[in-house]
């Protein structure tokens, strides 16, 4: 009877560690994702930021950072292209050159 007990002690053991293990590498595999998302995140937003500053030089902008459209008078869509890709609305100035952010998302592919 003793035996018996101590097995199933030790057999509820072996499942407790499994279980542990089996959690541990989600919660590493879910933080690693974490870190990745926001570098990218961070990356697009850079480029978002650069695309904005050259809005009023269009022509020089890299093709392969951003796509620049013109939604309205005054008004520009620059959307980031990439794995994170986010999109703002922009009011340019025509009289001082300056870009003023109006709004932005995060644009997810279906």
């Amino acid at each position: 009877m003793i035996i018996a007990w101590v097995l199933s002690l030790l057999l509820l053991m072996a499942s407790l560690v499994g279980y542990l293990q089996r959690m541990t590498a989600l919660e590493i595999i879910a933080t690693q994702t974490i870190k990745t998302t926001q570098a990218e995140f961070i990356a697009a937003e850079k480029k978002l930021l650069e695309c904005e500053r050259n809005i009023s030089h269009v022509a020089t902008l890299a093709s392969d950072s951003c796509v620049v459209q013109s939604i309205g008078k005054q008004l520009w869509k620059v959307s980031t292209v990439g794995l994170v890709t986010l999109e703002s609305v922009i009011h340019l100035d025509d009289a001082s050159g300056s870009a003023t952010r109006l709004s932005w998302r995060q644009a997810f592919k279906e």
